[in-house]
């Protein structure tokens, strides 16, 4: 019996039994410069273990390096507890919203960011990189209103671009957004037949700078240009953005070189001493 009422012990029990009538104090203080999400998430995850959470920084906010997120107060073993998911929380999806951010910055309003590829992570962080990517002021849809996602596999499937547009004319209630890889036809061939069959976006999905210009092109020549809008997608990195400037690009996804940004670097810092005698 005894040996069973060891092993449920918490350990943090035994290490911190010496100092259990002592409150603690702590700082969540970022080690680079950057912006900031998770911050209300981690409050909500470290309210749950008693810990007082004083946040002076939000999420969405920019925040130099070696300044303070928030200020923690508790005993000992909240301070571990904290010190185990605290950093865990925010690291992550702050190093997104300040890749977002950063890409945001260099585009300038030449067009608009969005970064789509939050839909290949596991569905249990889905949420927590979509509102990294907000927070960093990008865009996680392609289109602000409500859309159909025609992708290469649905032009596959009904067997060409004119036929798949044809199949959702008479749903009239949301965007056409429509995948262009050049499998069927040149891109710029593609984009034309698109404009015409009544697509209202069209994301190049090559890469290929040639063809993004191709289809801008072809489209302003026949007089479709103002009707549609077109992105611009696949390998594209926060780099390259100065160097798509001008290409007529209306919204340029970057996945990879968002989504799997570093991580802003935190550290919690337990101040040196405690308060005797407190709850």
């Amino acid at each position: 019996m005894q040996a069973n009422m060891n092993q449920q012990q918490d350990i943090r029990d035994v290490i911190f039994a010496s100092v259990a009538g002592k409150v603690y104090f702590a700082d969540i203080v970022v080690e680079r410069a950057g912006v900031l999400s998770g911050v209300k998430r981690m409050a909500e995850q470290l309210g749950t273990f008693g810990l007082k959470v004083k946040i002076f920084r939000t999420d969405g906010e920019s925040i130099a390096a070696g300044r303070v997120v928030a200020t923690l107060t508790g005993s000992a073993k909240q301070m571990a507890m904290a010190e185990e998911v605290a950093i865990g929380i925010m690291a992550k999806t702050s190093g997104i919203a300040t890749a977002a951010r950063q890409a945001v910055t260099l585009a300038d309003g030449d067009f608009g960011i969005i970064s789509g590829a939050w839909k290949k992570m596991p569905p249990d962080i889905k949420q927590q990189v979509r509102e990294a990517v907000v927070c960093g002021g990008a865009a996680f849809r392609i289109c602000d209103q409500p859309f159909l996602y025609l992708d290469k596999n649905f032009v596959r499937m009904l067997g060409g671009i004119a036929e798949t547009l044809a199949a959702v004319r008479s749903i009239q209630d949301k965007k056409k957004v429509i995948q262009l890889k050049g499998h069927e036809h040149p891109v710029a061939e593609e984009a034309l037949i698109a404009a015409r069959h009544g697509a209202d976006l069209m994301m190049v999905d090559t890469g290929q700078v040639s063809d993004l210009e191709a289809a801008h092109h072809i489209l302003s020549q026949q007089g479709y240009r103002d009707q549609v809008k077109l992105a611009f997608a696949q390998g594209i990195k926060i780099e390259d953005i100065s160097l798509l400037k001008g290409k007529g690009i209306d919204l340029l996804d970057i996945g990879g070189s968002i989504i799997d940004a570093p991580l802003l670097d935190m550290k919690l810092e337990v101040r040196k001493g405690g308060l005797s005698g407190c709850s």
